[in-house]
């Protein structure tokens, strides 16, 4: 008698479970949305109403992007590595690495990097995904094709090229973003780096998934995702604070029309001078668009547009500082060097067909 009690009780009991961890996760859910949804007017009012800092100025400026940027990336990092290890939880990590490192050479690469540009990312919020395949055993040169085509091939850029310049222009933009991606990507897998990932990236249980049964309950994946995020999370904080700070100095005090007069100019150094300008840059395609119709007016080729635009999303001093928490600084140097180069060959090559 007790035995078929205990059969009985036993479902109804994890059921319980279940019922009572996705009422947390909603309650969550729903306090995660209100917060990313305030960070805007908070930061605003941090920095122009408390702080009483004139809007107009550089240190309002600064510390108003400082403000908004930090909440916001550490909540979409969070959020991210918690529904990355969810999602992880149904799929073994010989599973993942089939699907996206695939059977041929460059095949990965090409999923990758399409699944970068179907991702509204910039790159500093890109990081975590690239820890979570990286995690997942996917090869290293397919997750650097998704960490470059993901704020490379960005989708307010299509817009604007398209409404601008008509879909040729577009769609060049958006194959020579992805060939970067790709190309980058199978260099940086043929190189074999992996001795330059950080040694607690590859000591991280994917989701401690070797310590869950075969048919986890969702208490129990909802619990690994917590674990994961929380793990991640406190390795990376700091960095990204230090990222963020250093863009928020250079977003408030580097004058536009300094950048308009450098870049605005028909000769053969524009190109790569704009790229070395783009890295110290930390913005989003949309938050470049001001500096973009500047140049375009002061008479810049559209290749050196295109090219500074893309050196700004996909190589930005933050994102080095967030990734040298997970890269090895001759790793970080190989991926600068090949994402520079790639684009620096499309600006000319913007300039020359265009």
């Amino acid at each position: 008698m007790t035995q078929n009690i205990s059969i009985h009780t036993t479902p109804i009991s994890e059921k319980n479970r279940n019922i009572k961890a996705f009422g947390i996760v909603a309650l969550v859910m729903a306090a995660w949305l209100v917060l990313y949804n305030g960070v805007q007017p908070f930061a605003d009012w941090l920095a122009y109403n408390l702080l009483a800092l004139p809007q107009e100025s550089h240190l309002g400026q600064a510390l108003a992007f400082f403000f908004y940027d930090v909440p916001k990336i550490i909540l979409l990092l969070g959020g991210m590595i918690f529904m990355i290890t969810l999602l992880r939880s149904f799929f073994s990590a010989e599973q993942t690495r089939a699907w996206l490192g695939g059977k041929r050479e460059g095949v990965g690469n090409m999923l990758a990097a399409g699944l970068g540009v179907i991702t509204p990312f910039c790159s500093c919020s890109a990081v975590p995904l690239f820890i979570g395949f990286v995690e997942s055993g996917i090869p290293l040169g397919v997750t650097f094709s998704f960490l470059i085509s993901a704020p490379v091939v960005n989708e307010v850029a299509l817009v604007m090229l398209f409404g601008l310049f008509g879909w040729k222009v577009a769609g060049l933009y958006l194959v020579s973003g992805l060939t970067i991606a790709i190309l980058g990507g199978v260099l940086i897998g043929r190189l074999k780096m992996e001795r330059f990932v950080e040694d607690f990236v590859w000591q991280i249980k994917v989701g401690k998934g070797g310590l869950l049964p075969d048919k986890p309950s969702w208490f129990q994946r909802f619990e690994m995702a917590w674990a994961s995020t929380r793990e991640i999370v406190g390795k990376v904080w700091l960095y990204v604070v230090i990222g963020i700070a250093v863009g928020a100095g250079i977003h408030g005090y580097v004058p536009e029309a300094a950048l308009a007069g450098i870049l605005g100019k028909q000769v053969w150094w524009s190109v790569p001078a704009a790229v070395v300008l783009g890295v110290p840059l930390y913005s989003n395609a949309a938050g470049i668009i001001p500096i973009v119709h500047a140049l375009m007016e002061k008479g810049a080729a559209l290749g050196t547009v295109l090219a500074f635009m893309m050196s700004v999303v996909a190589l930005s001093l933050p994102e080095m500082v967030i990734l040298r928490r997970v890269l090895k600084p001759q790793l970080i140097g190989i991926f600068l060097g090949t994402v520079a180069l790639a684009i620096i060959i499309t600006g000319y090559l913007f300039n020359l067909v265009l």
